[in-house]
């Protein structure tokens, strides 16, 4: 498994000042609009890859 991945901006705000957050795995907040929030990976999905285009590369 890789390290945590780290949101690329606030869900909130948009903005790119984030950092960690002491409250545990996956706790971030947001410098510009002072909020805190917690991303959670919830796992695969049991479908799995669908192809809108047909599938059969002609």
């Amino acid at each position: 498994m890789s390290e945590r991945a780290a949101p690329f901006y606030c869900p909130y705000c948009g903005d790119e000042d984030l950092r960690p957050n002491e409250t545990g795995h996956g706790a971030w907040e947001c410098a510009a609009c002072n909020r805190a929030f917690q991303l959670k990976f919830l796992g695969l999905l049991a479908r799995g890859a669908q192809r809108t285009d047909g599938g059969d590369g002609t």
